[in-house]
């Protein structure tokens, strides 16, 4: 018969077990569940959530290497869409009060996983689907942030490779190159630019595209190219999918460009050697139930 102590030390070497078979798990490639009765559900170690400073202009909100994320001066709704791998404006999220989606009541979040937490050798897309569970685990936790997931049937865009076939530039790196971090100076599965802006990512996948794109179309974007690496993907603007009056003559775009001038998201496509194609799909939806504006620690 085992006296309490002993139990004790069975207890502790039963969650060791369960950590490390998580790290193996993750180190394989294979991300970790959130049923707790059966695996340790991965979590932030260190968290600060605090209100943005209003003069504080730094804005942005990354997964950094060493298992940190950083929100700075953006609004939740755009961290509950990083959170979920999802664009922050995609017609996939919604749901929610209108102060998630205000520049007057932001949060900065400064979030440090504990050191075994994400293992080293780990794939960038391995170790941000992890941090995306860590990232759900903490809006759940300091915002009681209430997600309903539904899969529907809707229009969507497929994008599929054009006949004369795809003109996506290769990147310079390849996958196995950026475990997290810049290489040659270029950083990878990362965007600047937008809808006035363009496509503007020098190490992304098609992955990587359907999200930052729909957040500025009106269906689901949905990849079905089966096209594999990275690509360097460097695009003019687009014009909006609302149709609106016809530009004023010399009425210029956001990247100085003539406004009449600026094509529309199908048309940018073609020039990748890419189409999109109005079809019926079925896409994981969105809903934020619940979420309250957290106490500042």
């Amino acid at each position: 018969m085992l006296s309490g102590h002993g139990t004790a030390k069975i207890a502790v070497r039963r969650k060791s077990v369960k950590r490390y078979l998580v790290n193996i798990l993750a180190a394989l490639g294979i991300v970790v569940g959130v049923n707790a009765q059966t695996m340790v559900r991965p979590a932030f170690e260190v968290i600060s959530v605090k209100p943005h400073n209003p003069n504080d202009t730094s804005r942005g909100a990354t997964f950094l290497p060493g298992g940190r994320f950083r929100s700075v001066g953006l609004p939740l709704r755009f961290v509950i869409g990083q959170a979920l791998g999802v664009g922050f404006q995609s017609v996939r999220l919604t749901g929610g009060p209108d102060w998630i989606s205000s520049l007057s009541s932001v949060y900065d979040i400064e979030a440090i996983a504990a050191s075994a937490a994400i293992p080293a050798g780990l794939s960038d897309a391995a170790r941000e689907q992890q941090m995306r569970l860590m990232l759900q685990a903490l809006l759940e936790d300091r915002f009681k942030l209430k997600i309903r997931r539904e899969t529907k049937e809707l229009p969507i865009y497929a994008v599929i490779v054009a006949k004369g076939g795809s003109k996506l530039e290769k990147a310079k790196i390849e996958e196995k190159d950026c475990p997290g971090s810049e290489v040659m100076g270029i950083a990878c599965h990362t965007f600047n630019g937008g809808r006035g802006r363009g496509i503007h990512g020098a190490a992304v996948n098609m992955a990587d595209v359907m999200p930052f794109v729909e957040n500025w179309a009106d269906r689901p974007m949905v990849d079905k190219t089966r096209l594999t690496g990275l690509f360097n993907i460097q695009t003019p603007g687009w014009a909006p999918f609302q149709p609106g009056p016809i530009p004023s003559p010399g009425a210029k775009a956001e990247d100085g460009s003539d406004l009449a001038d600026v094509p529309t998201l199908a048309e940018l496509f073609d020039k990748l050697g890419l189409r999109m194609e109005s079809q019926k799909d079925k896409v994981e939806i969105y809903v934020i139930e619940h979420v309250e504006k957290p106490v500042e620690n």
